[in-house]
């Protein structure tokens, strides 16, 4: 069986993003468990303020950019999504990168991993994630990865500053394979609709 692949969705179109720190320890993590990895950020994959869902195309005629994206997301075995913290929210480049998919993400988990700039590493928009991960038909995996004082925690490599925070957060990565593994065997048998 192929290894899996998981797509890194990041959602930070800012100028001065920290969190790309953390999408790219999540890339070089999932690649260290010999997974394909995937960084899909929202500065590469330029797409418009949500006006009509990739679904709502005729088939072969939605804007390339969506084209490529959905090809992406049917190859996911899992998504790894890393959202910052606005206002105690999600940041909106995040909502509307995923907000134009929908049937992609359907039986598959979805591993939050949390930013903040300080002590409460991104945890009040992780829950409001998990509200919308859910609607879009994902199952997001028990524990989250908090990253606090983001800009702090990696080098622009995206490797950790502190020698302990793999080890920390190694539970997180093992959950995540258990429910990869799970729902793409459940998934080759069939799925419900």
């Amino acid at each position: 069986m192929a290894q899996p692949f998981v797509p890194v969705i990041f959602g930070s179109v800012r100028a001065e993003r920290q969190g790309i720190k953390a999408a790219r320890y999540v890339v070089k993590a999932i690649e260290r468990r010999g997974w394909e990895a995937m960084l899909i950020d929202p500065l590469e994959y330029r797409l418009p303020l949500l006006d009509r869902m990739y679904k709502e195309f005729p088939r072969g005629q939605a804007p390339a950019v969506m084209e490529q994206l959905a090809e992406i997301y049917r190859r996911a075995d899992g998504f790894a999504i890393v959202s910052g913290e606005y206002n105690h929210g999600i940041p909106p480049a995040l909502k509307n990168l995923l907000d134009h998919f929908l049937e992609e993400y359907f039986w598959r988990p979805a591993g939050i991993i949390c930013y903040s700039g300080g002590y409460f590493g991104g945890v009040r928009a992780a829950m409001q994630l998990r509200m919308s991960l859910a609607e879009m038909g994902m199952v997001t995996i028990p524990s989250l990865l908090p990253v606090p004082y983001v800009g702090k925690a990696f080098d622009d490599a995206g490797n950790p500053t502190d020698d302990g925070f793999e080890a920390r957060h190694e539970e997180f990565f093992e959950e995540f394979a258990w429910y990869i593994e799970a729902l793409r065997g459940q998934r080759e048998k069939g799925v419900p609709y």
